[in-house]
């Protein structure tokens, strides 16, 4: 039994890494051919058809592009086609989306105090909500297809303000922003698979065929190519987030998520604008800069909120007996310490999650910071609350460290 846990664990490790690499290789691509395609320049000597040239140094060699605005005349031999990078983050992401969230469902998926679900339930919306991503979108774009790209814009934000507050209301937290992240990603792959390549396969094929290819087929694909450079960025933030429960376990966590979608446009707004050689829009760091404060004002907002009144009663209590620490010890050992042991009891836990053990006083004492953020300020910790952790024992936790956090 614990070998096929330990063989479990280390399928759920590579996935994972095959996840961050290809994802590595598909946002690497995708930056690199927005940037090339923003910088390329126009030349006396340029072949009929071809929109711009770039020279570019790098590995100790020169690198001479150009970039035909429809297709050559005729087809090349060797072409490399860039797909499989998103094929193979999409298809891995949504791996490790079952292995992590479908399979362990009750533990990072559902939370009974937000939506009491059933697992096939959650699974179903989760699987239902990302087919919805795409339909979504595309049809934005087909509605859209004739207007301003800024419109087709913030017709998908309000799209994604309205999935990142629904999927608040349905699944954890933890879950939450994470399918947000998966919502998204979606998209950017449902653009690679059924509008960028198939468009580039009816050029080639008319290429082949001897026909002069529609240019309408790589405008559409360019379209498509620039809003996932715009996305790339939140995606990253979203899927890195079950790291910090400052962000995903605050009752602003939507919001927060929504100001991270504004943060990916001001940034790569930026850096497009400098590749474009257009300038350089300084009102965008001040506006990325504005919106992490809001993003950090209400990450910390829990901070800002008085304990409860239970709480307070008990304050001589606990300035009494080691300024609260017994009764935390008391809180964690009831609470946490079923998983979070050296040897856990709490059923399908085999191992101290993330090697974290809050057994003995001075365990306590030595994740005292991790027990504030994770159990006192936001509710990340117990998943789904499990063990029925009272508000009141949170507030007790939050009185203790805020008193003598800093010298622990």
């Amino acid at each position: 039994m614990y070998d096929w846990i330990v063989l479990w664990d280390l399928v759920q490790v590579a996935v994972r890494w095959l996840h961050v690499i290809t994802a590595m290789a598909w946002i690497g691509s995708s930056f690199y051919f927005v940037a090339l395609d923003l910088g390329l320049r126009r030349a006396e000597d340029l072949p009929v058809g071809a929109q711009g040239e770039e020279w570019q140094v790098h590995g100790g060699g020169f690198y001479h592009i150009r970039k035909y605005l429809v297709a050559p005349a005729t087809l090349p031999d060797h072409l490399t086609w860039f797909k499989w990078e998103s094929y193979s983050t999409w298809l891995s992401g949504f791996a490790l989306l079952t292995l992590v969230y479908y399979q362990g469902a009750e533990l990072f998926l559902i939370d009974p105090e937000v939506m009491d679900l059933a697992v096939w339930q959650a699974v179903a919306i989760s699987m239902a909500s990302l087919a919805f991503g795409w339909v979504a979108y595309n049809a934005i774009c087909r509605v859209f297809v004739n207007a301003n790209q800024t419109a087709v814009m913030v017709a998908l934000f309000a799209v994604l303000v309205g999935m990142s507050w629904f999927y608040t209301q349905v699944f954890s937290g933890r879950a939450a922003l994470l399918h947000l992240g998966a919502f998204t990603a979606s998209i950017m792959s449902g653009n690679v698979f059924f509008i960028i390549m198939p468009n580039q396969r009816i050029v080639v094929a008319d290429l082949k065929a001897g026909r002069k290819p529609d240019p309408k087929y790589g405008k559409i694909a360019k379209q498509r190519s620039t809003h996932n450079n715009y996305l790339t960025l939140p995606v990253v933030f979203l899927m890195l987030s079950n790291h910090y429960p400052l962000v995903f376990a605050t009752e602003y966590n939507w919001i927060i998520a929504d100001l991270v979608f504004l943060m990916g446009v001001t940034i790569r707004h930026w850096f497009n604008t400098v590749h474009a050689r257009k300038g350089q829009p300084i009102w965008t760091w001040a506006a990325t800069a504005l919106l992490f404060l809001a993003i950090c004002w209400l990450a910390t907002a829990p901070m800002r909120h008085p304990a409860p009144e239970a709480a307070l009663k008990g304050e001589a209590l606990i300035l009494a007996a080691a300024p609260g620490f017994d009764d935390v010890v008391s809180i964690v050992q009831g609470r946490c310490s079923m998983c979070h042991a050296r040897e856990p009891v709490q059923e399908g836990i085999h191992y101290a999650p993330k090697g974290v053990v809050l057994e003995t006083p001075s365990d306590i004492a030595r994740e005292a910071r991790r027990i504030y953020e994770q159990a006192g300020l936001t509710r990340a910790m117990p998943p789904a609350n499990m063990s029925y952790i009272e508000p009141e024992e949170r507030a007790a936790i939050v009185t203790w460290f805020q008193r003598q956090g800093q010298a622990l």
